[in-house]
């Protein structure tokens, strides 16, 4: 029975060989008591062995293996189901493993384009006489020969060539000359007419006949793929069957690996390979001449075809039928820009877990949300059957909330004499989006390129534009393009389309005003689909194909030029460096996240309040510290100038240059202040987990480092700085600074995560949280973020905080709050306000939302709203941007700290409320008809209230 429950929030798993099936089951009473509606997991489908995260999946027909057997998962469908609670499943339609675990990539490789499985990956076949390019190798090809790096090997019913952990197979047709040495073999014992012979050398005349791979059609490729099946077939029979062959085979493929030393005696393993479906080229090649789509830049992960119907309906038959079985209630769709057409692939899914005759006209249907990072005031494409994105948009404007717009200026201007530089953020973003074109995805650019040039040379108008100028148009475009992608579709572009390519055309004219005018235009008419008079539908075919392409290829550059890459290099606020961020942003004032929020209401009312992820740069409650520093420059700066001086001595010269650089210098320091550990027995494991963090930042940043070729001379210095500056096993001048400062930012965060948390499962959508967030959480970057969680603890903190709750909130509250630094405070808040929202599932799922104005000295500080339907209602106010109201331990509640200030209440508002938290109850003043702040937050620093 298909179900159509909107969750009332999500706790998202990641589920591994660590932590399995049942490992999840156990959770289920926990979360269950949380308040969390639906358990949201990683990819479940099978993937590689030992994978971290699942997102490599290898055969999205079963389940993963690593995660428990079947039975494990149905009990746990079965223990969800018990206590009222559903599954949200994660799923990567955009790509698979290119692995040797994947039977399909396995297939293709060994049969080419006559394989079944050709059509499934997003194969560039003509760029390379229809082999798949593998950037496999460490050396050049004859290096890797010379050195014996390739092994012939009879296993798993098949010859395979085995590099390094890769096992390549054989075209059957190759098995010919292999078979031709047991035939040498066997023809010196007992002569011609032996069985063994006869049976070899039939199979060696049945390879012969098998036409070489190249280029068949439909109907050629299911034919040799029949008839290749059947000699592989005939020839494992054989090798079962007469041992004999079997052991002259094993005893002569050795002579296809060579002779050390011995040049010509590797002439048959060169043969061989040559006769493959696949060409091995060194993996710092793969730039240039890959000729497969990949998962960004990684190599091991190949783009999966979904627009094709067979492929969507092969890939998703398993979970059509978990759907179908009430085992799945909802789906988050990974990587959604990589698809070549999103809104058909969802439209799809939709008619296919969900078709028209089940949907009874509800629209759209199914839960289903997407990965969809929004730029700046990006919207999400209003026409896409979703119920909205996972939630980064939510995560910035809620944590922008928190930093200060009026003080911003001041960290500008801290930055640039701390780094030097006054580089803005949008020439960084553009410069590494072309480093990253250049570097990493050459290979698909010069396609793009080589595929406008024919465009363009198929037009008389048009042919004496050389293929450099169309480069570098289209190089220059790419890098201007202010969203990650567009989403044309069919003949036409629509007006948010074209404002974006306008844009991205325009800001192209302005950075590189030499780019040859006729090629500019001539991409402005393909981008955007002017189709010239008497075009044909060929060419309109290519044209939209070549704009299919690229928009698929923008998104990875996005990716992996700004959130991979800029945001390592421009460290002002490293809070604000996230996922969909906007890293130069002033911060956001209450009213503007009040629009923000309507406005989003309005549009898309169900999507995903997150405000930490698997893919966050650092979790919520790291930003929330690192926040604070906008709230304080001038203090933040005095720090920072004695740091540096306390710490120059304990850099390293390289080229002249004192490393880590300044602008490095900053991020560490931001980090160490956002992520330090409350308690000092994690210290030691803090300080590994830094010099992780640090290693991989200096890498993404791409400036003195990186991953295809890393600077061990460089990361020694980073590392050794590190270690010199957080040694506390004597006189350190730097911690002695550092820690009360640290101590300071630490409190003043976590009032601020306290508030963000509040504003996440009570603003409109659905509150979302990550693995362990419930109590204080201080990941860095994955995978940092995927360290085990403790949830024997948190589950036996929430049965304490319940049982004391029953003694009284009031005294709780005090406890909590005395003994904030343990995270029973923000449990307290997340199980409290998830329950009411559970009970009051009307108010928050489709309530209004009112912003409401707070009159007196301290507006700015309070956030407030209320959430109404009908005769329910509840009212949330939070405080911010608290720095200046109290000190540190100080909590921000009575009269001292809000004075007379008031909350102005909406007519027909409730007269009495109770408060959520406290139990205490609240009249509006008979005078005013308003609340005072002072008595919302009277003993605790955030309020739900709920209306008698």
């Amino acid at each position: 029975m298909l179900n159509l429950r909107i969750p009332v929030a999500t706790y998202r798993l990641q589920l591994n060989e660590q932590f399995q099936f049942e490992n999840a089951r156990e959770l289920v009473p926990y979360l269950h008591h949380l308040g969390i509606s639906h358990m949201y997991t990683s990819p479940i489908f099978k993937a590689r062995k030992g994978s971290p995260h699942c997102y490599d999946v290898t055969d999205p027909t079963r389940l993963n293996p690593d995660l428990g057997p079947e039975t494990d998962f149905d009990i746990l469908v079965q223990e969800l189901r018990k206590h009222n609670m559903e599954l949200l499943l994660d799923i990567v339609p955009n790509h698979m493993a290119a692995s040797c675990e994947n039977p399909w990539w396995m297939n293709l490789m060994e049969n080419g384009r006559c394989s079944p499985y050709a059509g499934f990956f997003d194969i560039d076949w003509s760029a390379s006489n229809n082999k798949i390019i593998l950037p496999l190798l460490a050396h050049p090809h004859e290096d890797a020969l010379a050195n014996q790096e390739f092994n012939l090997t009879l296993k798993d019913a098949g010859l395979f060539i085995l590099y390094g952990d890769h096992k390549l197979p054989l075209d059957v047709k190759s098995y010919g000359p292999v078979l031709s040495c047991c035939l040498d073999a066997l023809g010196k014992a007992p002569g011609p007419h032996h069985s063994s012979y006869e049976k070899i050398a039939r199979l060696i005349e049945d390879t012969k006949r098998l036409p070489f791979i190249d280029n068949p059609n439909t109907e050629e490729a299911r034919k040799q793929y029949g008839d290749r099946q059947a000699i592989k077939e005939s020839f494992w029979h054989i090798i079962e069957t007469s041992p004999d062959i079997k052991t002259a085979l094993l005893q002569n493929i050795s002579r296809f690996n060579g002779q050390k030393g011995e040049t010509h005696s590797f002439e048959p393993m060169r043969n061989l390979l040559e006769q493959q479906a696949y060409r091995l080229i060194p993996w710092k090649e793969t730039s240039e001449h890959i000729n497969y789509r990949r998962f960004f830049d990684i190599n091991d992960l190949i783009g999966v075809r979904v627009e094709e119907l067979s492929v969507f309906e092969t890939t998703h038959s398993l979970l059509s039928r978990m759907i179908r079985e009430g085992k799945v209630s909802a789906l988050r769709i990974d990587h959604i820009d990589g698809l070549s057409d999103p809104f058909q692939y969802l439209s799809r899914l939709q008619q296919c877990v969900a078709p028209e005759s089940e949907k009874a006209n509800i629209y759209p249907g199914f839960y289903v949300i997407a990965e969809k990072i929004l730029s700046a005031n990006e919207g999400l494409p209003l026409a896409w059957p979703v119920y909205g994105t996972t939630g980064y948009d939510f995560a910035k404007m809620a944590n922008a909330l928190f930093v200060d717009d009026m003080k911003i200026q001041a960290l500008d201007r801290i930055y640039c004499q701390f780094t030097g530089s006054q580089i803005p953020l949008n020439n960084i973003t553009y410069q590494k989006k072309k480093q990253v074109m250049n570097e990493l995805f050459s290979g698909e650019m010069r396609g793009l390129e080589n595929c406008l040039a024919n465009l363009a040379h198929s037009d008389n108008s048009t042919t004496s534009l050389s293929c450099g100028e169309l480069a570098r148009a289209l190089v220059e475009v790419t890098a201007c393009l202010p969203i990650y992608r567009t989403y044309t579709r069919g003949t036409e572009v629509s007006p948010q389309d074209l404002s974006y390519l306008e844009c991205a055309l325009q800001e192209t004219r302005r950075r590189a005003p030499d780019v040859d005018t006729a090629a500019l235009n001539f991409l402005k008419r393909t981008l955007t689909l002017e189709f010239r008079d008497q075009i044909s539908p060929n060419e309109k075919e290519a044209l939209l194909s070549f704009v299919l392409r690229w928009q698929q290829l923008t998104g990875a550059v996005m990716a992996k030029g700004f959130e991979d890459t800029a945001l390592y290099c421009y460290n002002r606020l490293i809070s604000l460096n996230d996922v969909g961020s906007e890293p130069d942003a002033p911060g956001n004032s209450v009213s503007d996240f009040h629009h923000y929020i309507m406005v989003r209401q309005e549009r898309w009312p169900y999507p995903l309040n997150a405000t930490s992820t698997h893919d966050t740069k650092r979790s919520e409650d790291v930003r929330s510290r690192i926040n604070v520093l906008s709230e304080i420059p001038e203090s933040w700066e005095k720090h920072l100038d004695r740091w540096r001086q306390c710490n120059e001595t304990k850099k390293q010269k390289i080229n002249g240059i004192s490393m880590p650089e300044p602008n490095t210098e900053m991020l560490i320091y931001q980090t160490l202040l956002g992520a330090w550990p409350l308690h000092e027995n994690e210290l030691f494991s803090f300080k590994k987990r830094m010099r992780a963090y640090m290693t991989k930042a200096a890498r993404e940043a791409k400036t003195f480092t990186n991953w295809l070729s890393p600077d061990s001379e460089y990361e020694s210095a980073l590392a050794m700085f590190l270690e010199s500056i957080l040694d506390n096993a004597g006189e350190n001048e730097f911690l002695e600074d550092f820690l009360p400062f640290e101590k300071q930012i630490a409190y003043y965060g976590a009032l601020n995560s306290l508030a963000q948390v509040l504003l996440k499962i009570t603003s409109p959508g659905i509150p979302d949280f990550y693995q362990g967030t419930e109590l204080w959480d201080f990941s860095l970057v994955d995978p940092d973020n995927r360290r085990p969680v403790d949830f024997t603890t948190r589950a036996a903190l929430l049965d304490e905080l319940a049982q004391r709750e029953a003694q009284g909130q009031v005294s709780l509250c005090q406890q909590v709050l005395n003994s904030w630094e343990d995270g029973r405070l923000k449990l307290y808040v997340t199980y409290k306000a998830l329950n009411v929202r559970e009970a009051y599932a009307d108010i928050f799922q489709d309530g209004e939302y009112i912003p409401l104005q707070v009159a007196g000295h301290n507006h700015r500080h309070v956030c407030a709203f209320l959430r109404h339907r009908g005769k329910n209602w509840a009212l949330v106010a939070i405080p911010r941007l608290l720095s200046e109201m109290v000190g540190v331990g100080s909590i921000p509640a009575g009269r001292d700290v809000w004075g007379e200030d008031l909350l102005l209440l909406p007519g027909g508002a409730p007269e009495r409320w109770h408060n959520v938290f406290t139990g205490e109850e609240l009249r509006p003043s008979s005078s005013t008809g308003g609340l005072k702040i002072s008595d919302i937050l009277h003993t605790f620093p955030v309020a739900l209230l709920t209306g008698i």
